[in-house]
């Protein structure tokens, strides 16, 4: 028999999510048949698998010693070497945090350092985060970006934090904004088109009509400056598909700067690119029902104030005739800085 004690970070958790969670390979059958042969109790009673958990609850599955981890379940300690973690907004429930290209989200099979790792690692130091006193959950990344991708990542620093911005990310309570440099100035205003997306080869196919197996997708395009065979632009995504706006400029004839796999090769070759000119710059909260844990954040903006990709920008135009690019974005004025 195994003992655990639901924490703040249980509260509101499934019971049979919390079981699947602490055990190992146990069939989905065998834990329903210990729900009815009452097995698996919470606070001494008989509980059902969507029995929703309160801090304190104390759960005892009465299953089997096999079907459980030989060392008690614990998160993978955090590599020393990580990478500083800049946070650009905090609260006790989430923290947006910047990205730099070339930066992993999650980790992977190459075991470079990763931002969901090192984040940890900083709340660890700070005493904010103790892995040894939880029974499931590890501080976690809400939204995901590429890793030649710069910018605003969104992380979970409790269970109901990252549950309640799922649900807004889901409801598109959230609208999300990035800068881009493309080849050449793409057309402004909204385009819609249908995308699918293979598996096999992780890459996206437009059509420009509905199509079976095609989603749809929602691109506002905003050029804010161009200068010679550049266009610094703004994106807003309307939906979020798998390398939408990479695949999207593409499809317009304006594809992003670096990009190696829908863009203009010679052009990358030319300026030493090797991965896309794209930062997910601003995030503009709408509203959120007091419902959900994260209310607070109705009607906030949060934005990278000095993304790196403007002073790429200026930096690949200041080849060109003398202050052109500079006078452009301060004309535009809307560029944020």
């Amino acid at each position: 028999m195994k003992k655990y004690t639901a924490g703040e970070n249980e509260n509101g958790v499934r019971l049979s999510r919390f079981v699947e969670s602490v055990t190992k390979d146990l069939p989905r059958s065998l834990m329903y048949k210990s729900f009815r042969n009452k097995r698996i109790k919470v606070n001494g009673k008989r509980a059902e698998p969507d029995t929703r958990l309160a801090t304190g609850d104390v759960i005892e599955l009465y299953i089997n010693d096999e079907f459980f981890p030989v060392h008690p379940v614990q998160h993978k300690p955090a590599v020393r070497r990580q990478p500083p973690v800049t946070v650009i907004y905090e609260d006790a429930s989430i923290a947006v945090l910047y990205k730099p290209a070339h930066l992993l989200c999650h980790s992977d099979r190459t075991g470079d350092p990763n931002l969901v790792d090192a984040f940890a690692a900083q709340l660890q130091a700070q005493g904010k985060y103790d892995p040894h006193a939880e029974n499931r959950f590890a501080p976690a990344i809400c939204n995901r970006l590429d890793r030649g991708t710069e910018g605003l990542v969104i992380a979970a620093k409790t269970y109901a934090a990252l549950r309640d911005m799922n649900e807004i990310i889901r409801q598109d309570w959230m609208k999300k904004e990035y800068l881009t440099i493309t080849v050449g100035a793409p057309p402004q205003g909204r385009h819609i088109a249908w995308l699918q997306h293979s598996e096999k080869n992780n890459k996206v196919r437009i059509h420009a009509r509905e199509s079976e197996g095609y989603k749809q997708i929602i691109t506002d395009v905003t050029v804010l400056a161009q200068s010679g065979p550049f266009a610094l632009c703004r994106i807003g995504l309307i939906t979020g598909r798998t390398h939408q706006i990479r695949a999207h400029l593409a499809y317009l004839g304006h594809p992003v700067l670096g990009d190696i796999k829908y863009g203009n090769r010679k052009m990358n070759e030319r300026t030493g690119l090797k991965t896309q000119a794209l930062c997910a710059q601003r995030l503009t909260f709408g509203r959120i029902p007091e419902t959900n844990t994260l209310h607070g954040l109705s009607g906030k903006v949060i934005k990278l104030e000095h993304p790196q990709i403007v002073r790429q920008f200026e930096q690949l135009t200041a080849a060109g005739p003398q202050g052109n690019a500079k006078a452009e974005v301060t004309q535009s004025g809307a560029v944020d800085r």
